[in-house]
């Protein structure tokens, strides 16, 4: 499987997984943004980067990190490791 596809089954896997927990998903598909997934939840937002078996490079780390937004909305890292079950959720500040 190549990394696009690979990227595409988690990004879609994380918002079935949202879903599931009552949030509105919409994926950012083919773009170059800093956020693969936005999730719309009841009190919150969460923007999401979803990784494959790796966390961000540095650049892509520090582009997370100085995004502004509201304090509702986490910015997060979900990082699918192969043949996972749940992904490895890192908060950023």
């Amino acid at each position: 499987m190549n990394a696009k596809s690979k990227g595409d089954r988690n990004e879609r896997r994380t918002m079935r997984y949202l879903e599931a927990l009552g949030y509105a998903c919409t994926r950012a598909a083919a773009s170059l943004g800093v956020f693969d997934v936005v999730a719309v939840g009841p009190r919150d937002v969460k923007l999401l980067q979803v990784k494959s078996n790796r966390w961000p490079g540095s650049v892509e780390m520090e582009a997370i990190e100085l995004f502004a937004c509201p304090s509702s909305c986490t910015k997060e890292i979900w990082r699918w490791n192969d043949h996972a079950r749940q992904p490895v959720v890192k908060v950023i500040a």
